[in-house]
């Protein structure tokens, strides 16, 4: 008759299969072995199986461990699992650091004012190189090109003299600022045959921060999506008076955003190698469109036609599909064009990018004297006066698995009221800057779907400004690719309430008073400082009493009275408030409506003096 054995299925380590093995056989084998001692064959051959099981199961927990995202920790399997939840984990990060270019332009006499000659305006090129002159091979590119000839509140240009002849300008000095990412621009080619089915192509470099474009030798353009299914891509054209007549001189807008539907688009994906992928769909490039297809198989409604599909589990999550993912690319030649580089090395020092490809900078007109242009093509400058940072070797281990969590949460959608604010602050400022955000449910609705965006710009002086008709389409069109079904966005202007202040303080005897003043008023400038405000956000002017008094050399602090200022004649808003009806225990509250408020001019609005005691 068979014995039942008793088998611990618990132990997990060394000792503990060693200790159940003894236990084993002094139960079921007592008189056929007794000896136990450490140095005996007997624990040697035990201990030789424990060591085993012990391996084994370190195996066995590590693999099941590597499965989830919360305790992973080989790279390799981290990649994995990040794709898993949608998040594209990067392998090298780019340093960004904002480049002043100038150039000289000659003076022409405009009725009795010289002016600059826009006719000598230079044009930099976009994906134009700069260097630095410390010898390294640090290389910073521009994403967007430089026009000399045209200021706006978004790329304002800044004029000063740079000569004179006979006591009028000479040369006037352009100045305009770009943002510059480490990393140079290299182009790859792969020949494509017949056509195959999600075609995989790989890029040979492995420190690639992303994809600058793809064309075809028949100059079709590729298009990066997030996923194959995605055939709807936002698209950036220039705000002219041809791509959009109606909003053009809106110059806060460089940039219209429009919705395009693509048919040649590819997904990417960086290996566990660093190694870029790229995939291509598998539809028919015959086809000149492509079509979502609600395919009622998918749901169950074949199921009577087709009894193998009984025991089929469906989802209505397949109800859509496109057919086609995207057609894949055939007989032809792609190019694929992308950043490299990066990396902690590319974080330089101010003053140190100070060379630049002048083949990328040509005029904006012809038929200029020879000798001026090639003055001005020789006066071209630039400099960082920051230092390049952000910089990285990529995600740490860590960092994918906190980005992926995160990036799962979102799913690229906006639930809360929260995600519609950072949503509108993270608009790329090419389709308009919007500054300050607030969100607020109708006070008259009650529906949960209906949320009032109220937003704000900046002039060139950084003063708040309502929002173009032009900035707040754009707006309007990228939200909606993160707005939930049935929300209804309102889209709507802020109020800025501009005000002054006036205080009173008295002095220790032992100081300078002009100084410990201008110390207050560099305090409030400070406190008031735009970067610090927002929207709705209420005046507590205790607080301000506390401030100045913590000054140095300030004994009291005797009155600070705030005082609205409207008027746009004197460059104000139009909009009065009274401060002092809003005023409660010593909080000034915004009005029901949102609103900011703001000292537009720090430099004479802020007024201060010593008084006696």
């Amino acid at each position: 008759m068979a014995v039942r054995r008793n088998i611990n299925y618990i132990t997990k380590d060394f000792n503990e299969f060693r200790n159940s093995l003894v236990a084993y056989s002094q139960t079921y084998f007592p008189s056929t072995y007794t000896d136990f001692t450490p140095s005996s064959p007997g624990m040697m051959f035990m201990e030789q199986a424990a060591y085993v099981g012990d391996v084994l199961s370190f195996y066995m927990d590590n693999q099941v461990q590597e499965n989830f995202l919360q305790y992973a920790r080989q790279e390799d399997n981290l990649f994995d699992l990040a794709y898993m939840y949608g998040y594209k984990p990067q392998v090298t990060g780019l340093s960004s650091v904002p480049l002043d270019f100038y150039q000289q332009i000659p003076s022409k006499l405009s009725g009795s004012v010289y002016i600059p000659d826009y006719d000598y305006s230079l044009y930099v090129e976009s994906n134009t190189v700069a260097t630095t002159n410390d010898g390294s091979t640090n290389a910073f590119t521009i994403d967007n090109p430089i026009d000399f000839s045209v200021s706006s509140s978004l790329d304002p240009t800044t004029i000063s003299i740079a000569s004179l002849s006979g006591g009028n300008p000479q040369y006037f000095l352009l100045k305009k600022t770009r943002k510059a990412f480490s990393g140079t621009i290299v182009s790859q080619q792969f020949s494509i045959g017949t056509p195959s089915d999600f075609t995989t192509l790989i890029l040979e470099d492995t420190n690639i921060a992303g994809i600058l474009d793809v064309v075809d030798s028949d100059g079709n353009v590729w298009y990066e999506v997030d996923y194959l299914g995605q055939d709807l891509i936002y698209d950036s054209i220039r705000n002219t008076n041809v791509n959009s007549p109606n909003t053009y001189e809106d110059s806060d807008t460089p940039f219209i955003l429009k919705t395009k539907q693509v048919q040649n688009r590819f997904a990417t994906r960086f290996l566990t190698n660093k190694q870029l992928q790229l995939q291509f769909g598998a539809g028919n490039p015959e086809n000149t469109t492509e079509e979502v297809i609600p395919n009622p198989f998918n749901v169950g409604l074949g199921l009577p036609f087709d009894q193998n599909k009984l025991t089929t589990a469906y989802s209505p999550t397949n109800f859509i599909f496109t057919n086609t993912y995207g057609t894949p690319p055939a007989n032809t030649t792609l190019t694929i064009r992308y950043y490299k580089g990066g990396g902690v090395q590319s974080n330089v020092l101010s003053n140190s990018i100070t060379n630049v490809n002048s083949s990328t900078i040509r005029f904006n007109n012809g038929g200029l004297n020879s000798s001026t242009a090639q003055f001005v093509i020789d006066s071209v400058a630039i400099n960082n006066e920051v230092a390049a940072s952000g910089g990285s070797g990529g995600d740490t281990i860590e960092q994918i698995r906190q980005n992926s969590i995160s990036n799962f949460s979102t799913q690229l959608r906006n639930v809360t009221a929260d995600d519609y604010l950072v949503r509108s602050l993270s608009m790329p400022s090419k389709f308009g800057k919007v500054s300050k955000a607030f969100v607020q449910k109708p006070q008259a609705d009650s529906a949960n779907t209906t949320l009032d965006l109220y937003v704000l710009t900046e002039d060139p002086s950084n003063n708040l400004i309502t929002a173009s008709d032009s900035l707040k389409t754009n707006l309007k069109t990228y939200l909606n690719q993160y707005r939930m079904i049935g929300d209804v966005i309102s889209i709507k202007d802020a109020f800025v309430i501009n005000f002054s202040i006036n205080f009173e303080i008295i002095t220790y005897p032992n100081f300078n008073s002009n100084q410990v003043l201008q110390r207050c008023i560099v305090a409030l400038r400070d406190k008031f400082d735009m970067n610090r405000w927002q929207i709705n956000q209420p005046i507590i002017i205790p607080d301000l009493y506390v401030m100045l008094d913590a000054l140095e050399g300030v004994q009291t602090v005797k009155n600070v009275i705030l005082t609205n200022i409207a008027g746009t004649t004197k460059g104000y808003s139009e909009w009065a408030y009274d401060m002092n009806g809003a005023n409660q225990n010593g909080t000034i509250f915004p009005s029901l409506d949102p609103s900011i408020f703001e000292i537009k001019y720090p430099n004479t609005d802020i007024k201060g003096s010593v008084v006696n005691l």
